[in-house]
This record gives C-alpha cells, structure tokens and sequence, in this order.
C-alpha cells in the first residue's frame, strides 16, 4: 500500500471514532393540528339577524333611558335639597335680624336708662353740693360771732407754747456750758472727761428713776380712778334704793 493509501485509511479510522463518541440528539416530533372546520347551520332552521339587531337596540335602549330617568331622578332630588337648603339660609337670615333688632332695641332701652340715672345722679349731686354750700355758709356765719374769742385763745395757747419753749430753751442753754478744753493738758483732759462721763451717768439715772415714778404715779392715778368708779356706782345704787322706799315700805 502507498503513504496516501495509509493516510486515507487512518483519517476514515478518526472519522468513524468521532462519530460514536458524539451522543445522538433527537428531533422533537411534530404533532397532528386538527382539522378546522366551519360549524354546521342545521338544515330546516332559518338565522334572522335583523331581529337579533333589533333585540340588541331595544336592549340598549332601555338600558340608556334607565340611565337617563336616574340621572334626572338624582337631578330632582340635587334641586329639593338645594331649594330645602335656601329655605333654611332664608329662614336663618329672618331669625338672624330678629335677633338683631331685639338686641338692637334692649341696647337703646338700657342707653336711655344709664342717660336716665346719669342725670339723676347729676341732679341729685347738684341739690347736694347746694345743700352742703348752704350749711357751710350758715357754720361760717354762726362761727364768724366766735371768731374773735376763738382767735383770742389761739393767742394765748400760742403764748403758753411760747413759753414753754423758752423755758425749755433756758434750762438747756443752763445745761450745757461750754468745754473750754483747749488750754487743758492731758491730766485734766482725763479728769474732764472722766466728768463728764459722771455727768452722763447720773443724768441716765436721773432718767431712768423719773421713769419707774411716773409708771407708778400712772398705776396708782388708774387705781384711784377705778375705785372713784366703784365708789360712784355704789353711791348711786344707794340712792336708787332710798328712793324706792317711803317709811319703810315700797312704793
């Protein structure tokens, strides 16, 4: 055999591996469609379509004048309620401007009362200011007799508190000397001072001594006053009672 002869043989010999290590594959199978045919109009029987249109007229017409006679139905009762409602705007409004009036009237009626009591009031305080002038003027008159001995013990009160105050004014300036202790060295400053200090102590005594007595002056003035009390109602118990009997007996 040739070379060519060997390599023909070795490729059909691949050739025939490859084809029984490749899996089969198989074709879907197509299935049977069916048949279509027109349907059958049975023999002996007659199909009228205009009478089958004019059912679906009728059909559509009715529906459409059911829809007309509810809508006009929801039309009629939109216009009741709309004309129910004005009446009640109307009716509201009336009562509204009722009630305005009626206030409108008490508001006049309670204005003219107040103007009322206000003028009375006026009038009333007008009668009173002219009394009181009235009074006035008779107390300045009655008072203008008095004036002269009322303008007399105002002098002499002012004379008493005149004099009072000077001699005050005398026992102070008596009182209180003058220091003078500008010239003094520090031994006397210290027995000025220590004067002094004398001075204010006593009079601290003095102040307080006259105190605890007029306390005691004030006790003694009450408790005399009490039993002058106790002795008067006594006194005139006693004479309500001599005077009740007449020889021994009552009248």
């Amino acid at each position: 055999m040739s070379d060519e002869e060997v390599e023909q043989v070795e490729e059909e010999a691949q050739e025939e591996e490859v084809h029984e290590e490749a899996p089969e594959v198989h074709e879907p199978e197509e299935k049977p469609r069916p048949k279509l045919t027109a349907p059958k109009i049975p023999e002996g029987e007659k199909v009228d379509f205009d009478d089958i249109q004019k059912k679906r007229q009728n059909k559509d017409l009715m529906e459409l004048q059911a829809l007309i006679d509810s809508h006009f139905e929801a039309r009629k009762k939109e216009e009741e309620e709309l004309v129910a409602l004005k009446e009640r705007i109307e009716k509201r409004r009336a009562e509204r401007a009722e009630q305005q009036r009626i206030r409108a009237e008490k508001e006049r009626e309670r204005q003219n009362r107040l103007a009322e009591e206000k003028a009375r009031r006026e009038e009333e305080d007008a009668k009173r200011r002219a009394e009181d002038d009235l009074k006035k003027k008779k107390a300045l008159s009655s008072m203008g007799a008095n004036y002269s001995s009322y303008l007399a013990k105002a002098d002499q009160k002012r004379g008493k508190k005149q004099t009072a105050r000077e001699m005050k004014k005398k026992i102070l300036a008596e009182r209180r000397k003058p220091l003078n202790i500008d010239h003094l060295s520090d031994d006397k400053l210290r027995d000025k001072a220590k004067e002094l200090w004398d001075t204010l102590y006593q009079l601290e005594t003095d102040k307080f001594e006259f105190g605890e007595k007029l306390k005691r002056q004030k006790y003694d003035i009450t408790t005399l006053r009490s039993r002058i009390d106790q002795a008067q109602k006594h006194s005139k118990k006693a004479g309500a009672t001599a005077k009740g009997k007449v020889g021994g007996r009552w009248k």
